[in-house]
């Protein structure tokens, strides 16, 4: 049976991930967790993401790879820069939460929003998006704006709150090809956005289970 050890740091997100993941897979799969929110509220803090929290998710993800892991997910896209300097020392894929999700993006269109609830969220996907549009030879337009009283409801529990206040960031978009729902906790909110805002609306976690079904399959 393979094994996906899955870092969180954000509680909803190790809620939901796992059981929605589980439905799309062909085989049984053991799933180990981790949560560490410190790497996430930490850089929101300060505004940076610092060598500690560099050294901090690295033994994160050695203490997954110790799990015997087949392969290990990080499902926070403030921590998505991060993973391309940590694979060479892993022995085992890991695969970062936005990775489907910024190329889909940047194949629907070269105007795009960007909408966070982390202000440490914004500059690693606005990144992301810019290197994925150079690999491709392609020339983007990026906006982007984040809510952090929506990501405080959400850590407080109000999700109805945290839904509200993304929602409406999204109808203040206007003249975008595509929305960029930049952080895993609010890929609920795809089907919603699209219907409110009339524009091609991205968001990572269905994105990322697709991602993790194919390479499982590889494996298998």
């Amino acid at each position: 049976m393979k094994k996906i050890a899955i870092i969180y740091t954000v509680r909803p997100v190790l809620e939901s991930f796992a059981p929605a993941l589980e439905k799309k897979l062909d085989e049984k799969v053991t799933f180990h967790h981790l949560l560490d929110d410190f790497l996430a509220s930490d850089p929101g803090d300060t505004g940076i993401f610092t060598t500690s929290n560099l050294n901090r998710l690295f033994n994160d993800v050695k203490n997954c790879e110790a799990t015997q892991a087949d392969l290990i997910v990080v499902t926070c896209s403030t921590l998505s820069p991060y993973i391309p300097l940590i694979q060479p020392f892993i022995t085992v894929p890991v695969i970062a939460i936005d990775d489907a999700m910024v190329k889909k993006a940047v194949r629907i269109g070269s105007d795009i929003t960007v909408l966070a609830t982390a202000s440490s969220t914004v500059g690693p996907t606005v990144s992301k998006i810019m290197k994925e549009a150079e690999a491709k030879g392609k020339i983007v337009q990026i906006s982007s704006s984040f809510d952090e009283t929506a990501y405080d409801a959400m850590k407080n529990g109000d999700l109805k709150m945290h839904d509200s206040l993304v929602l409406q960031r999204v109808k203040e978009v206007k003249d975008s090809d595509v929305i960029v729902l930049a952080q895993a906790s609010m890929s609920h909110l795809v089907e919603d956005a699209e219907k409110i805002s009339c524009i091609p609306v991205v968001g990572s976690i269905d994105l990322c289970h697709d991602s993790i079904v194919e390479m499982i399959k590889e494996l298998s």
